[in-house]
């Protein structure tokens, strides 16, 4: 049985991660990349910093290594159990693997961290959900308090 192929992809901090293919494809954007043969074995990935890259290599080795899980309850299990762990971060690294996922078109990774924020957010006072992005209220009071009454159900608890 052959060695399956090595890429290698470097983060735009210029650390170098080696990994099998099959993981690297999991990265849709390199997937891409190698179909079209525009590319050699190293892949220098330059929106994506080191820390956020070996994050994301850590997912889809998981779950290349998992396969398909249909049908075997446990195995499902314990991949949910790993997508928890890798977004139980604080929120500025769950926004860095949010962009990413995006960036490199890892659907599942994006869908679990979308998911955390979306969590984090969920029936929070605007406040609240401003503090949690960084967003300052550049609403004065009255059109503040207009916003209020015109979506009066969103306010209701």
């Amino acid at each position: 049985m052959s060695e399956p192929e090595k890429i290698t992809l470097t983060s735009s901090d210029g650390h170098t991660f080696t990994v099998d293919e099959a993981v690297a494809r999991e990265f849709e954007i390199v997937g891409h990349m190698l179909e079209d043969g525009c590319t050699g074995s190293n892949i220098p990935i330059t929106t994506v910093d080191g820390k956020i890259l070996a994050k994301v290599i850590e997912y889809c080795t998981k779950h290349v290594q998992a396969g398909n899980v249909e049908g075997n309850e446990e195995a499902k299990k314990n991949l949910e159990e790993f997508d928890k762990k890798v977004v139980d971060e604080d929120m500025d690294t769950v926004f860095a693997l949010i962009l990413a996922a995006n960036y490199l078109n890892v659907k599942g990774l994006l869908d679990i961290a979308c998911q955390k924020v979306a969590d984090r957010i969920k029936d929070k006072q605007p406040e609240e959900v401003r503090k949690i992005f960084n967003v300052e209220n550049d609403f004065s009071p009255e059109e503040e308090e207009a916003v209020r009454k015109e979506n009066a159900w969103a306010f209701e608890t």
